[in-house]
């Protein structure tokens, strides 16, 4: 016979929100608006993501007194509110200590602070830096009672190591692990966190609660899918991925006769009542992130629209269209600035899309500025034949006028250029470069043809865009073309689309050698060059706009190669 005094029930909410690194008051207004939803819903306990209070990951701002000080007040205050008999909190914050600065949770109830709890695993590779700026706890601490169960506290990484963590936690009398985290999106992250989890509670025997932060960060995406994996290592709860949200789940205590007799009152808590959300599919997913980056940047650093110029291409017109999906119409001003090499097809497909999205489009020939420049440089090039530089002059100029808008009327720049074209440099420096912020920086060529083809059949939830078909197909059928000469396409100077994408994969994302990528059937020849034009643009890569990380392994915070390099494969 089940026990069912109220002891044997807790319902723990999982606040799976979208923090904004450094306000610190904006975040704990965010937690206590939470709070109140949960206590509506008769929660008992609300989990918060890692270091929430000060939002995540924020660097070098826990370096200054002031911030820290500043978290810890508002942790204070936060505490101070459960005196409300409403539910206890446990929400993430740094906290400076005898022992170093920690990345932290406190664990709230009854108008105080019953315990702290300390980040043990500092992750120092890819996208984070954590033994920069904290000190690892300095011992593993056990669980924390609250309202009579005991509960196992790890954060984040705390769980991905093969420290034993939750083992030792389970060993110390834990009965349900909760792990706040801070875990960036990257394509099939969420299965991969299931799987950590789920060695996890093969190795603890305990149900682990794994609640995680929502919104974009620079270039990092925290895509939310918060989750629980039970004692029987199946899914007890799945949060919605991209969605801010709080979930009430409710957990039971099983107890068995012979087991109450005995005294063991922790034979196993199972979650009776939680949503079960279905995740995303790849190409939704992706255009997901970088929709939710693109608007989260914008929002976040005060920009109240955006400007970029839509040349008839499809980088452009994906970019287009996930502004519009990500701030609406008006918040989008799109510019085509033809020049002589522009075709007619062009000008109709850029027309084409700005029609279908509704945004405003104002076309700004490019043709004066560019001879004014050519006509100032005749003397100085004289003698010299046509070439790169002077169709390096058609992108600047129109870098130049989008910047002056920008400058103009406080528009943010969106720069189009796409992962294939920045890891060859296939773009121009101080010309289709240019820019705040850049959504498509980690997608493929022909990733970026298959989020287009997705997008103009789907809508995503939460978009502002309109259905149907928002990039025309011409756009997508036709060969992709710079325009700065006559019948210029790509493959004039890179091989084609698929090949050239297969072997930046491998040489980016896999770190493979030359000579592994000619045994999947690519010339050696064009291995090589391609390995010598991703290490010469490195420089170019420096300068370039932020932009949303979809890949394991995006330019920036996941890949750092000096720009004075002569390594190459084999010579």
């Amino acid at each position: 016979m089940t026990d069912n005094t109220a002891s044997d029930i807790l319902r723990i909410a999982v606040a799976q929100l979208n923090p904004t690194v450094g306000d610190v008051a904006g975040n704990l207004a965010k937690a206590r608006e939470a709070r109140a939803d949960a206590a509506r819903q008769g929660a008992d306990l609300v989990l918060f993501t890692e270091l929430f209070l000060a939002g995540y990951p924020p660097e070098d701002l826990v370096l200054k007194p002031a911030f820290l000080k500043a978290c810890e007040r508002a942790a204070q205050d936060f505490a101070g509110d459960t005196a409300d008999g409403g539910p206890g909190v446990i929400i993430g914050t740094p906290l400076k200590r005898k022992s170093g600065t920690h990345n932290s949770i406190i664990v709230a109830d009854d108008g105080k602070i019953l315990a702290e709890r300390y980040k043990l695993d500092l992750p120092n590779y890819g996208e984070f830096d954590e033994k920069r700026v904290f000190q690892a706890g300095p011992e593993i601490q056990g669980p924390v009672n609250f309202r009579g169960v005991r509960l196992g506290i790890p954060i984040c990484e705390d769980i991905w190591g093969d420290v034993g963590i939750c083992e030792t936690l389970a060993e110390s009398g834990a009965e349900i692990v909760l792990v706040p985290n801070g875990s960036p999106y990257y394509r099939g992250k969420v299965d991969v966190r299931h799987q950590i989890v789920i060695r996890q509670v093969i190795e603890c025997g305990l149900p682990i609660i794994y609640a995680n932060q929502l919104g974009g960060q620079d270039e990092l995406i925290f895509d939310g899918a918060s989750f629980a994996i039970g004692s029987d290592k199946t899914l007890a709860f799945q949060m919605s991925q991209f969605e801010e949200t709080v979930n009430v789940t409710t957990w039971k205590r099983n107890r068995s006769a012979a087991g109450a007799q005995s005294g063991n009152h922790s034979e196993g808590w199972v979650c009776s009542e939680g949503p079960m959300s279905k995740i995303p599919e790849k190409e939704e997913a992706d255009y997901r992130a970088c929709m939710l980056g693109l608007r989260d940047y914008v929002n976040k650093n005060g920009f109240k629209n955006v400007v970029l110029g839509l040349s008839g291409g499809i980088d452009s017109a994906i970019c287009a269209a996930l502004a519009v999906d990500a701030l609406g119409e008006e918040r989008l001003r799109a510019v085509m600035m033809p020049y002589r090499y522009t075709s007619k097809d062009s000008l109709k497909d850029a027309e084409d899309c700005a029609r279908a999205l509704g945004c405003r489009y104002d076309i700004v020939p490019i043709f004066e500025p560019v001879e004014g420049f050519l006509h100032t440089l005749t003397q100085l090039f004289e003698g010299t034949k046509e070439g790169i530089t002077e169709e390096n002059l058609q992108s600047r100029a129109r870098g130049t006028i989008l910047m002056a808008i920008s400058n103009k009327f406080g528009s943010m720049v969106v720069t189009t250029g796409n992962k294939s074209e920045m890891s060859v440099g296939y773009a121009t420096l101080y010309g289709d470069m240019n820019g705040g912020f850049n959504p498509i920086k980690d997608l493929y060529k022909m990733q970026v043809y298959a989020l287009s083809r997705w997008r103009n059949t789907h809508v995503p939830p939460g978009a502002l865009g309109p259905s149907g078909e928002v990039i025309p197909n011409n756009i997508i059928d036709k060969a992709p073309s710079a325009e700065l000469r006559e019948n210029q396409t790509d493959q004039d100077s890179l091989p084609p689309y698929p090949v050239l994408d297969d072997i930046l994969e491998c040489l980016v994302e896999n770190e493979m050698g030359v000579d592994e990528i000619v045994a999947r059937g690519h010339d050696r020849a064009t291995v090589t060059r391609v390995e010598h034009l991703l290490y010469i643009a490195e420089y170019k890569r420096r300068q370039a706009a932020p932009g949303v990380k979809i890949t394991k392994k995006n330019f920036g915070r996941d890949r750092r190669y000096p720009i004075t390099n002569r390594f190459r494969d084999g010579g």
